[in-house]
């Protein structure tokens, strides 16, 4: 049977949501598309075909322009929702100020899926694995939604309600992009990964962090720290933010993080992934490598240069 019968290009936020409208939840957004059939096989699965497609179209926004752009906005850059991963691992610019999300982008998938997935999808689809929605967090980003009508700002972590389900719904609104405030002086990122290397590289355990140092550079005043997935939405690890403010980054203060993240953060076994023990342990791991390398790029600017120049 066939799985669409209409297929829709709009050029515009405008025309994308009057064909939205005009298909009255029958019609869904796609952009890169690489769960699509995945989506689609789910739905049949849980519903028998009945002689007709699971959508009656799709709407690709991928020729929207502002849902293309990657904009420096003087305090803050915009990503919009339609930009792929590798789009985001090529830019110099995000690679100097936001290494974080150049870094969690730069392991999706592979080269092919991630010359296709965006930013957009890995929110959209509300999973609590999604690489770059780990560094968004970090980031305190916001997103760029249009629903009911009415377009507004929401925090990133509001787009998530539940496992697999967003505050959006791909039948009726449409995400347009991000945005996040550009570190200043004395201000790092770092995410990390440890996954399985078979197949899709499924992700065991992501942490992404964002800190901002003292005019001395040397003790923390502000923390953001992403560890997932351990629950149903992406969280902030908050208790290890909070163990490191008003400390240097040393042996002694990570030590306290991880004690911290150990009293905290619970992350269930996973058949897929691994045991709640081993995963439990690697948190250590990827504290440890974020928090140091963070805590670098905060101290000395160059550093960040750097890291860009290899990437």
């Amino acid at each position: 049977m066939k799985l669409w019968d209409r297929y829709f290009t709009p050029g515009s936020i405008d025309e994308a949501m009057s064909l939205l409208q005009s298909y009255d939840g029958a019609a869904r957004v796609i952009a890169g598309g690489t769960d699509l059939l995945v989506d689609l096989r789910a739905i049949m699965t849980a519903a028998p075909a009945v002689g007709h497609p699971p959508h009656a179209a799709l709407i690709d926004i991928t020729r929207i322009p502002d849902l293309m752009r990657m904009d420096d906005e003087g305090d803050f850059i915009t990503i919009g929702a339609g930009v792929t991963h590798t789009q985001i691992v090529k830019s110099a610019v995000l690679r100097a100020i936001a290494a974080c999300l150049v870094e969690s982008c730069g392991v999706v998938g592979g080269p092919q899926v991630r010359n296709v997935a965006t930013l957009g999808g890995n929110v959209a689809h509300a999973l609590p694995a999604g690489d770059g929605t780990t560094s968004l967090v970090a980031l305190a980003a916001q997103a760029d939604i249009m629903q009911n009508g009415v377009r507004r700002w929401v925090d990133i972590r509001e787009m998530f309600i539940g496992t697999g389900k967003s505050l959006i719904n791909s039948t009726r609104d449409l995400l347009i992009g991000f945005r996040f405030a550009k570190p200043g002086a004395g201000e790092g990122t770092s995410f990390s990964r440890i996954m399985r290397p078979q197949g899709v590289a499924l992700p065991i355990l992501g942490c992404s962090v964002w800190l901002k140092l003292d005019d001395a550079r040397e003790r923390v005043t502000a923390a953001r720290i992403c560890i997932a997935p351990v629950a149903p939405v992406p969280m902030r690890a908050e208790a290890v933010e909070a163990a490191l403010i008003g400390q240097p980054i040393n042996a002694a203060s990570i030590d306290d993080a991880i004690q911290a993240a150990h009293a905290t953060i619970r992350p269930r076994t996973s058949k897929y992934r691994a045991t709640a023990d081993y995963r439990d342990e690697m948190i250590e791991v990827l504290l440890k490598r974020t928090l140091i390398t963070a805590a670098d790029r905060a101290k000395d600017p160059t550093q960040r240069r750097e890291d860009a120049k290899a990437q």
